[in-house]
Formats: structure tokens, sequence, C-alpha cells
């Protein structure tokens, strides 16, 4: 088995996927991958990610921040955890990264949506891309009822 990979945004929405994808690790006793993308601008010509030198800096505080979150939702487990977690952060499109994830793990999960602010939509546009282009099972984790 190749494990479970959670999509990390930093909303409510991705730390529910987080809690949701830490239990079933710990059920299947498999690894955890939890992917952050720091989200950057695409060229005008060539559709690709342009990176700065600040750019890094800020991964980095994604990274940290998945880090965080991954520790906080550890002590509220107890004792039934995950084989191993690995926290990854990446620079480039979210739904790009998470598409490539999809060919080598065994499950993605994902929020609903992440805190781009159309709170009345069922998907977000990340998680609708994900969901009909991944290369393996996906589990999208509802957000609160907003009724």
């Amino acid at each position: 088995m190749l494990g479970i990979t959670v999509g990390m945004d930093g909303s409510e929405n991705s730390r529910r996927a987080l809690r949701w994808a830490m239990r079933e690790a710990a059920v299947r006793h498999c690894e955890l991958t939890v992917l952050t993308v720091h989200e950057t601008v695409a060229s005008f010509w060539t559709g690709d990610p342009v990176t700065t030198h600040a750019d890094e800096a800020l991964q980095h505080k994604a990274r940290e921040a998945a880090v965080d979150a991954v520790t906080q939702e550890e002590s509220r487990l107890g004792e039934a955890r995950p084989a191993g977690v690995q926290v990854r952060a990446v620079t480039g499109f979210a739904a790009r990264e998470l598409l490539d994830a999809s060919g080598v793990t065994d499950l993605l999960v994902i929020g609903a949506r992440g805190g781009s602010g159309f709170h009345r939509l069922a998907l977000g546009s990340v998680s609708s891309q994900v969901v009909h282009h991944a290369d393996c099972p996906v589990v999208v984790v509802p957000g609160p009822d907003r009724t």
C-alpha cells in the first residue's frame, strides 16, 4: 500500500480533511502524506507556474503551518496513529499538484472547498477538478452544514 495523501491549504475544511485522513491512515496502518501547495501565478505564455525568491519563504511558511496542524491533530488521536506522517510543501497550482499526487497514492483526501470564500458552492474549483481527473479514489470531506 502506498498510503494516503491529504491536501492542506490552512482552511477549516482542509483541517477536517486532515483529521479524517489521519484517522483513516491509523485504521489502515499506513503512511500519510500531507501536501500543502503555495499557490503562484501562471506564466502568460506557457501557463506554467512563475516563482520568485519570495515564493521559497512562503512555501516554507506553508510547510510550517501544515506541520503545526499535524501536531495538533496527532495530540487528539491518542494511541491510534498513522504508520508515519510526511509533510510535503510545494509551489505551484493546487489542482495540478494534487492530481500529480493522485498517481502515486492509494487514496487522496481533500476538503469540499478551500479558503476562496465561495461558501455556497458544494465543491470548490480545486475539489471539482481533482474529483473528475484523479488517478486514484478521492474522498471529499464535507464542511459544516450551512443551511
